[in-house]
């Protein structure tokens, strides 16, 4: 049945782990819902945002939308069309939904990708998007760390592909946080030894989770497994931490 009201879509960040990080904009939302998408590998149903939020869900129904594990531009365009599509057929009913995602919804998230395609099917459609903590922050928090001060500068890479973009951010900023860290863990390690930083970076793993592991000594790391949840603080400037 097609309503002339066109719901709301909400893009709530549910932050890094811990259920109490849920902002309180996120949770009151969260309580009223009756529809939840949340993001799956494909290969499974898993979704650690969804376990974030089961505390503040109330009455909500939840569909899981796989995104397939690839760095292959066309399989992931068309499976982030299709699942807009899927989440216009709610919003054509008059029904709100929530996209849930780790951390904050606009950092290196799938919400980035769904929010253009939803424009694109549903112009009408209204988009809130409800901030999240991000890991680094909480990180940043566990280790009651200053991530930068003064004039000191910030930057977030990504390291689901490597290095590549390490060497230039450690140029010219103080501070540089990577995340998605363990599937190329040993070109990142790699790198920074060779930049005479690995005795500046700390790993967080599970940030917020239980489980949650703070490792100082990153040099003890630098040849075994990395967690699947694992982030780097790297301290660029001479002041190591």
């Amino acid at each position: 049945m097609v309503s002339d009201r066109i719901g709301t879509l909400y893009g709530i960040g549910v932050g890094p782990g811990d259920p109490e990080l849920v902002t309180v904009k996120a949770a009151n939302i969260l309580s009223r819902i009756s529809c939840v998408f949340t993001a799956s590998s494909g290969a499974n149903d898993h979704s650690i945002a969804l376990k974030i939020a089961r505390s503040h869900l109330r009455h909500a129904d939840a569909t899981h939308l796989p995104f397939p594990m690839t760095r292959d531009d066309a399989v992931v365009a068309q499976a982030v069309l299709e699942n807009a599509r899927r989440i216009v057929s709610v919003l054509k009913k008059g029904e709100d939904a929530a996209f849930l995602t780790l951390g904050d919804p606009l950092t290196y998230s799938t919400f980035g990708r769904l929010v253009p395609a939803l424009r694109g099917l549903l112009p009408e459609a209204k988009i809130a998007t409800i901030p999240g903590i991000t890991s680094y922050h909480a990180a940043a928090a566990s280790l009651d760390l200053p991530l930068v001060q003064e004039e000191e500068s910030l930057t977030v890479l990504s390291g689901a592909t490597g290095a590549e973009r390490l060497r230039d951010a450690v140029m010219v900023s103080d501070t540089v946080v990577v995340l998605k860290v363990y599937r190329h863990a040993a070109r990142i390690f790699a790198t920074l030894e060779q930049l005479g930083l690995l005795d500046h970076a700390i790993l967080v793993t599970r940030c917020g989770l239980e489980g949650e592991r703070i490792v100082t000594d990153a040099r003890s790391l630098k040849d075994g497994p990395i967690p699947y949840l694992s982030l780097l603080i790297v301290r660029a400037s001479p002041q190591a931490f």
